[in-house]
């Protein structure tokens, strides 16, 4: 795909950050993993890098403000054309904001909030940096998409908040899709048990079962699906039919990779 250089319109997905204990290992688990290298990021809340794929940007990493103990995670951010007008609606909505808005030096405004059954989710106003710069190729974010116990409250919140529309994904099914600027960018589905809500951080690699082995020997762990039993398999397949493999970073950090079946 090629590379992003404009503003992004609002409610397209942006851009994902790891927050962790161990950021060292991180850079050197994930770099292992999808060939990234680093550049230094704006530290306004911590130590913070920037992972870059063939030289563009693609992703963050940084220490998580209550380290160590604090849940490491990936966060899905959201562009939003004013971050504070976002996070306004977020609590009309009845979400939550836990971090800003807050200024990111020059490179943008962001929030960190949770929708109303607790996933947490990024809103960013890119200035100087305005997201990822590749999507859909090796070692770059895939499409992402909310595993929620409450479909029906999620895609009213998130067409709030984002001024987004939402349209059913198959007829008959809880399944469904935000769009931005009249084109798909995020799916809802609705996840069973105990799974909590959450974004699924997912990128694409060229051969998903040797990156599960890579990071399997890199002290990583294979997971089951979300929302699904503890003893279900980790690997399965999309909505879209490609191959995903489901896993946990050495920290606990749950991400998926996705690529050709």
């Amino acid at each position: 795909m090629p590379a992003v250089t404009l503003r992004l319109a609002q409610g397209t997905p942006c851009w994902m950050s790891l927050l962790t204990d161990d950021l060292e290992g991180a850079r050197a688990f994930y770099g292992r993993l999808f060939g990234w290298e680093y550049s230094p990021g704006p530290a306004r809340i911590g130590p913070y890098v920037r992972a870059r794929a063939d030289g563009s940007p693609v992703a963050g990493l940084g220490v998580s403000p209550g380290a160590p103990g604090h849940p490491v995670g990936w966060t899905t951010y959201f562009a939003a054309d004013h971050a504070d007008e976002a996070s306004q609606r977020v609590r009309e909505c009845g979400g939550t904001v836990a971090v800003g808005p807050v200024q990111a030096g020059g490179a943008g405004r962001l929030a960190i909030a949770a929708d109303v059954s607790g996933a947490v989710f990024g809103l960013w106003q890119g200035e100087e940096h305005l997201g990822w710069e590749r999507t859909g190729e090796p070692g770059t974010p895939a499409a992402t998409s909310l595993l929620t116990p409450d479909p029906s409250g999620a895609r009213a919140f998130y067409r709030a908040v984002l001024a987004c529309e939402v349209r059913d994904r198959t007829a008959g099914t809880e399944a469904c899709e935000l769009l931005a600027a009249g084109r798909p960018v995020a799916g809802i589905r609705r996840t069973y048990g105990r799974a909590p809500a959450r974004w699924r951080a997912c990128f694409t690699v060229a051969d998903p079962d040797r990156t599960a082995a890579l990071a399997v020997a890199a002290g990583g762990t294979a997971v089951s699906a979300p929302g699904r039993d503890p003893g279900a398999r980790a690997t399965g397949h999309d909505p879209a039919g490609e191959r995903v493999v489901h896993l946990a970073d050495p920290r606990g950090g749950l991400f998926s990779v996705v690529g050709p079946t």
